[in-house]
């Protein structure tokens, strides 16, 4: 895969550690751009550290135990599967912040935190190398289904879309695109971040957005057709 201006093909490429960035409702996944606004100091010396180093960052999730608590705790637990990063664009703001852009490169399962004395925490990482590989899966895709439902839930919430540039879009962009910018709960992201294939993410967004439209507007079956 590559990614900005580096090329990541098996998993000598990528690092046995990561510094971890834990964010409720935010998804990242291969192929995705995401832009951050950073400015809590742990976390601005955590992208001082990667641009120092090899610009990757581990996107993650706080565990769903911890996003259903009242209070998010310092160093809560963590999902057990995120996404690593490349910071691909990064801008400094002169109020103190960074303006970051990450590209997704590839998933990766967490395993035991590292110890050190930076105030930001990082971890062992077992990356899932097949997200490197061009997959020729996006035919297995039901772009009509999810271009239906995408359609449904834009009609029901009275919004529009660039209709031109969702037709000329692959369907590994539409499903990853629309995944990363769904309006849906930390669940829902983490379900389709865990999906082990386009097919799949495919379809579990199809279905969480038919379910929240019928709990939210009723009649599904007439809206998808």
């Amino acid at each position: 895969m590559q990614v900005g201006n580096a090329r990541y093909l098996t998993a000598e490429d990528l690092p046995e550690t990561v510094p971890v960035f834990p964010i409720s409702g935010v998804l990242l996944l291969p192929g995705g751009q995401l832009p951050l606004n950073i400015f809590e100091p742990r976390y601005l010396a955590m992208f001082d550290a990667a641009m120092a180093g090899n610009r990757l960052i581990g996107m993650i999730q706080p565990a769903m135990s911890e996003v259903h608590a009242n209070i998010l705790p310092e160093r809560p637990q963590l999902a057990p599967v995120g996404c690593l990063g490349r910071i691909t664009s990064f801008t400094e703001t002169g109020d103190g912040r960074y303006i970051i852009s990450l590209a997704g490169v590839c998933r990766f399962r967490l395993m035991d935190e590292v110890t050190t004395s930076k105030p930001f925490r990082s971890f062992h990482i077992a990356p899932f190398v097949a997200d490197l590989t061009t997959a020729d899966d996006e035919a297995h895709v039901d772009r009509a289904g999810l271009l239906a439902a995408f359609k449904a839930y834009l009609e029901a919430n009275k919004l529009e879309a660039d209709w031109e540039s969702v037709e000329r879009a692959s369907n590994l962009t539409l499903v990853n695109s629309l995944s990363m910018m769904s309006p849906f709960g930390p669940p829902e992201k983490q379900a389709l971040l865990e999906a082990p294939d386009l097919k799949t993410r495919a379809e579990t967004l199809i279905a969480i957005t038919e379910i929240v439209l019928a709990r939210t507007f009723g009649d599904v079956d007439t809206m998808l057709q």
